[in-house]
């Protein structure tokens, strides 16, 4: 679901657009499913993460993709230390 809170994205190069936990939730989820986690701890943890994220987002006007990027990893690490490595250079793997 979509909150008042503007997600700038990277190098700004790109639209703004609202933040949105079930995407936020899917990204999660597929970061773990790629490190081969098993399905119940992707689910379990992209709910768990998304729910903490998106509290930390609520207190934010605006936030970066980025630091969305490093507070997902950050709180990811204590489910899957592989899948917090994987969500936070994703973009520089693939």
């Amino acid at each position: 679901m979509g909150l008042a809170v503007d997600v700038v994205k990277r190098r700004g190069k790109r639209k703004h657009e609202s933040y949105d936990s079930d995407k936020l939730l899917r990204s999660i989820h597929s970061a773990c499913l790629s490190v081969h986690a098993p399905e119940g701890l992707a689910v379990s943890a992209a709910n768990h993460v998304t729910s903490i994220v998106t509290i930390w987002v609520n207190s934010k006007p605006a936030v970066t993709s980025n630091d969305i990027r490093r507070v997902v990893a950050y709180h990811l690490e204590r489910y899957h230390p592989d899948a917090a490595y994987y969500y936070l250079h994703q973009r520089r793997i693939l």
